[in-house]
Order: structure tokens, then sequence, then C-alpha cells
């Protein structure tokens, strides 16, 4: 079982490499990188490269590693013996399955996506050590064991808000996604906007990495945004001669898809006003 890219997904040699790393050591592929340099999208694209089916459990503030594994509702397996339900007599009604538990019990292989994780509580991934490590738990309300059928492979993704417990890291095979280059760019976006004229190409992403290269960015626009700002560049139907900025004015045209914040926008404004001073 081997990852080879997909025609839909432009994945680099390393990454690559990576990805069949961590397949051969039965390791879970822990992946960082900026928001919107496609970690999400990778895992999707190795389910559909390697043709079995992706079990995505996303991660949020509030969630907890044994929502992973199972949930017991106790509240209602009460309110159903006080109606004198005879569903109470077997334990398992009231277990709810998790996504880990949902990719043990799985009759072939699986992706298992595991999104976000430093989202949640610095103890969270300590949690999953075992489980992950052993592929197993053990269910305490039914006494049984719950072991993976196939080893699913186990795709981590961070935005690197929180630093990750070392005893968890080195359970990973780990690979961070670099920005893309100009020439990786390009085929991403070929990928997305198939026959793009290479003129108009080429002054947009000129203008982006100007953009996002300008010191005191807070936010640098990532892949996903040059993309969307790419979509309303050809929505709107514009051409090369329409991106030039006339004058002092140094914001790209549609650069709310691009700038995120107002810190950004009164930057380059600021910028603007500086160059018009010195022009006088």
């Amino acid at each position: 079982m081997r990852f080879d890219g997909t025609r839909d997904y432009v994945s680099t040699d390393d990454l690559t490499m990576a990805v069949n790393a961590a397949i051969t050591l039965e390791r879970p592929l822990l992946v960082k990188g900026e928001p919107g340099t496609g970690k999400t999208e990778l895992a999707r694209q190795v389910s559909a490269s390697l043709g079995v089916p992706m079990i995505e459990w996303s991660i949020k503030s509030t969630t907890r590693a044994q929502q992973g594994l199972y949930e017991y509702d106790a509240v209602s397996r009460l309110r159903d013996s006080q109606l004198g339900d005879e569903r109470v007599n077997d334990v398992r009604n009231y277990i709810r399955k998790g996504k880990l538990w949902q990719a043990f019990e799985a009759e072939g292989r699986v992706v298992l996506l595991i999104d976000e994780i430093d989202k949640a509580d610095i103890e969270f991934p300590n949690d999953l050590l075992q489980e992950l490590d052993r592929m197993e738990f053990f269910v305490y309300e039914t006494c049984e064991t719950v072991k993976a059928k196939q080893r699913p492979i186990v795709i981590i993704t961070s935005n690197n808000e929180k630093e990750l417990p070392d005893a968890f890291l080195r359970r990973c095979f780990f690979h961070y996604i670099k920005f893309p280059d100009a020439e990786t760019l390009r085929s991403i976006v070929e990928v997305h906007f198939p026959g793009i004229k290479e003129s108009l190409l080429t002054t947009a992403l000129t203008q982006f990495y100007e953009l996002r290269e300008q010191p005191g960015l807070k936010k640098r626009p990532s892949t996903s945004e040059v993309l969307d700002w790419l979509k309303l560049l050809l929505a709107e139907d514009l051409g090369p001669e329409d991106l030039k900025r006339e004058g002092t004015n140094l914001l790209p045209k549609l650069h709310g898809a691009l700038l995120k914040n107002e810190q950004d926008v009164h930057l380059f404004e600021r910028l603007a006003f500086m160059a018009r001073r010195q022009g006088r």
C-alpha cells in the first residue's frame, strides 16, 4: 500500500515520502503547517489514492480523548429504567462508539484523520498514547477489549497553536508542510484552474508573494486564500492590466480574499501614506 499522490492534489516529494514512511512504520503521521496549506485535504487524498474509506475526527477545544473511544449515556439508561424499558438490561444500548472505535472495527483498512489536535486541552494527546500505540482499548462498562482488526492509517494535523507532549511526538512520524515555492504554487493553481492565462497568473502570483513577504504582516495569506483570490479574479474576468496598482495604492484588487484582519490592511494603508509623503 503506497501513496503516489493524486491528480487533484499536488504532493511534493518530501510529503509523499513522509506519508509512505508513516504507512511503513505503522505510526501516526503528524502533519504541521500554516492554516490553509492542505493538511486536512492530504488525508482525503490519501484515502482516495489508496482506495480506502476515511473516518474524520474534527477536534474542538471541548473535545475529550474519551469521546474518540466511546461514550456511555448513563442518563438515558437511568431514564429508561424509570420507565421500565427493557433496553436497560443490555448496557451496550447506551454506548456510543467514537471515531477510533469505528476505525478499529472496520473490516478493511481505513484512513483515520484526527484534525487540528492542537485545539484540544494539552493533556488530550497523552490520553490517546496507549490507544494509538497498541491499537486497542478497554471498555469498562462491558469488560471487553476493542482491538483494531486492521491497523488504520492515522493522520494527525496541527496548526501549531500548542506544543504537543514529547511522549506523543515520539510515537509519530513528523512532517512540516512548507509554504509552496512559486513553481509548486503554479502547479497547484493549474490543478484548480486548468488553462488559466499565463500573463494573469504571473502578475497575480508576483503580487501575492510581494504581499505575503511584506515585513510586519500579522497573518500571511495561505495557499487556500490565493486560490480564493484567483477564483474571484477569474469570476470578474480581470486581466493582468486590471491588477496594476495605481499610484501609491499598495493593496491588490479584491484584497479581502488575502488580508483577513484590519491590522494588515492598515499596514498597507500606512505604507501608501508614507510613499505619498516621500513623493511630494
